[in-house]
């Protein structure tokens, strides 16, 4: 994965713009990964720790585990995830090109509530009523990913980052961002545990909680929630973030006509390459793939001519016979 000097100005700047904060943030420091502290990482193991997702006991992760026995509130316990994410991301941008994975994602992927989603599908498709080999292809060509993100970041505007509330309908988590805290629907994801919270993590961060997501970065990674949400049709609002929601967390919450001007910052080239990334993911996602296990779930209730079995039906209904039955005796 190459490293854009963009990139490296745009993580740079946004470290000096919160390392004079620092001192100010209390405690909340002591709750990050101990890689984390380290100024650099000096080996591929060590990178690639910072970037596996915690494992889910009892629809609860690791981290969030650790977070409720501190009996730190929900506000900080997304401070400290936000930190978390910030800082794994500085860090892979800044370490040596020898050890970084030519394609990350590729390495990530086992990982994600996406293709571990898409298995379950990929099992459940006795039929073969799934088009799975192009998805499988999809996964199997994952790295564009990567070469996407790398484009994205080489051509994106610097900006100080801004602050954002995502709601779809019923309250869900299509985008499968991390979760943290109580959640109106029960479907726990980990720091990194989606390929969405992969993607977002290089322009942002980003939490859900109850019903509702938190996205704080560049205006990118809003435009690709926006395109997700869009291609597969979900209803979706968004919202500027409150400026108390996230406290000690450096960011702007813009109205809607500063969201407007920073759209209009991007050019059409950036814009068309977020689109494709956005793609990519929602067709990939865990909504598109439980739209095609209830595919499935339809095929198995339809799986003979009902129109057939009730012309059979009224014949022996007819006949005084019980339905499937030998017995000629009279139903009355």
């Amino acid at each position: 994965m190459t490293q854009p000097n963009s990139k490296q100005h745009f993580v740079a700047t946004y470290a000096e713009k919160h390392s004079d904060k620092s001192s100010e943030r209390g405690n909340m420091s002591s709750y990050q990964p101990l890689a984390l502290s380290s100024t650099v990482v000096s080996n591929k193991a060590e990178l690639l720790e910072l970037f596996s997702a915690p494992v889910i006991q009892n629809g609860v992760s690791q981290n969030a585990q650790a977070v409720d026995n501190n009996d730190l509130s929900v506000v900080e316990q997304r401070l400290a995830l936000y930190r978390a994410q910030y800082e794994r991301t500085r860090l892979l941008y800044l370490a040596p090109a020898s050890i970084r994975p030519t394609y990350l994602v590729q390495t990530l992927k086992t990982q994600f509530a996406e293709y571990q989603q898409f298995q379950l599908a990929q099992q459940l498709d006795k039929r073969g009523l799934l088009d799975v080999e192009s998805i499988e292809r999809l996964w199997q060509q994952l790295h564009v990913v990567d070469d996407i993100i790398a484009d994205i970041v080489s051509n994106m505007p610097a900006q100080q980052p801004a602050g954002w509330q995502l709601t779809a309908q019923d309250g869900h988590n299509p985008l499968c961002l991390p979760t943290i805290g109580k959640l109106k629907h029960p479907k726990a994801i980990a720091d990194q545990g989606s390929l969405n919270s992969y993607v977002l993590g290089h322009f942002g961060v980003s939490s859900f909680t109850y019903d509702r997501g938190y996205y704080i970065g560049h205006v990118i990674g809003y435009l690709f929630s926006c395109y997700f949400c869009a291609h597969l049709s979900i209803s979706y609002g968004v919202s500027a973030l409150g400026e108390q929601v996230v406290e000690g967390y450096d960011y702007a919450s813009l109205e809607t006509p500063y969201m407007v001007r920073l759209l209009q910052g991007l050019d059409s080239y950036c814009k068309k390459r977020v689109y494709q990334l956005a793609v990519i993911c929602a067709r990939l996602s865990v909504y598109a793939s439980d739209k095609r296990i209830e595919k499935m779930l339809i095929a198995e209730v339809n799986d003979f001519d009902k129109k057939l079995q009730q012309q059979h039906l009224d014949v022996l209904l007819l006949q005084g016979m019980m339905p499937e039955s030998n017995d000629s005796t009279p139903l009355f």
